[in-house]
């Protein structure tokens, strides 16, 4: 095992090779996609989906998911 500091893509080449050579090149390329970074600011798709709902209103959509369950 070396101790040297690979740079980013270095580590990504190496980091792939000892995956497909774990996993073969299909389960991989699976794993990977597992771990692939998203697009955009998910704090603000969340802000502008869920708002700022209030303690209340959210321990009440709880109660009321509830008892639609039961």
């Amino acid at each position: 095992m070396t101790t040297e500091i690979l740079t980013r893509g270095e580590l990504r080449r190496a980091g792939i090779a000892a995956l497909v050579e774990t996993l073969g090149a299909v389960q991989a390329m699976r794993f990977l996609h597992e771990y692939a970074s998203g697009e955009g600011d998910y704090t603000a798709a969340r802000q502008e989906l869920l708002g700022e709902p209030a303690l209340e209103e959210l321990i009440q959509e709880i109660a009321a998911a509830r008892t639609s369950e039961a």
